[in-house]
Order: C-alpha cells, then structure tokens, then sequence
C-alpha cells in the first residue's frame, strides 16, 4: 500500500501494455506482483478506504462494507474487528471484486459483539473510497 495509488506511468505493467512503463530498462530483475479473485473473471480492482467513526467512545465489533454491482451481484469485506473507537481512522486496501465502473452501491455496517451494551451507537463520519487506477475517490 506504500506506493498507492500509483502514479501515472510511473507503475510496472505487464502484458499488452508492458513497453508503455518508462522505467522498463531502467532495472533488471524487476518483481511483479498480481492479485487475483477466487472466481472467474479473477479480476480485481485495488482500492484504499479510509473510515473515520463516531459515537460512543469503544466498542466491540467489526466494521464492514458492502459492495453492490448493477447486475445484483454483492461481496462483503471487513474493513476493521475488534474493539472500536470514536474519532479513530481505519485505513484498508481492497482488492475488491466488483468493478467499480459497474458498482451501483456501497453499503457501511458494523456488528457489535454481544456483550457490548444494548445503547451503544456507532457511524461513520466520514468514508473515502479511493480506486488505485487513477486516484479517484
């Protein structure tokens, strides 16, 4: 995630587009690395979210996204899990499954473990989704 999203031009490319990447005989012995999805297609799309929450000051639990595409397809990913706090920011990278290009929704939500009082309340103040292609948020 350090170098994310990545500049353009500046990340290693493979395949079709691999003479397009300006450093390409700058090193030799270059690593690639790709994440792929369990299920056919495999593709993913790499995103960084940043939740910020408030609310009462820690709870027990996880916080969760869910991705909605416009075919009715969804995934589920855990963003955070564990004891909660309000003001704090929670920063994940995704490899998320869905295209954004066809993501029709995304859903926040949180469980609270069952020994956390029944009172307890907590939200997200803010949620940034950023997508690695190009640095869109």
């Amino acid at each position: 995630g350090h170098c994310f999203p990545c500049p353009r031009g500046e990340c290693p490319m493979m395949g079709h587009y691999a003479d397009r990447f300006s450093a390409k005989l700058k090193r030799e012995n270059q690593k690639y690395f790709l994440n792929t999805a369990a299920d056919p297609p495999f593709a993913t799309w790499r995103q960084k979210v940043v939740i910020k929450l408030s609310g009462v000051k820690k709870i027990r639990g996880d916080i969760n996204l869910v991705y909605h595409d416009t075919e009715g397809h969804s995934k589920d990913y855990e963003i955070a899990s564990g004891v909660l706090s309000q003001d704090q920011v929670y920063t994940k990278y995704l490899d998320v499954e869905i295209n954004p290009k066809n993501t029709k929704k995304i859903e926040f939500y949180w469980n609270k473990t069952i020994f956390t009082l029944l009172w307890a309340r907590l939200g997200a103040e803010t949620v940034n989704i950023i997508h690695g292609e190009d640095g869109r948020q």
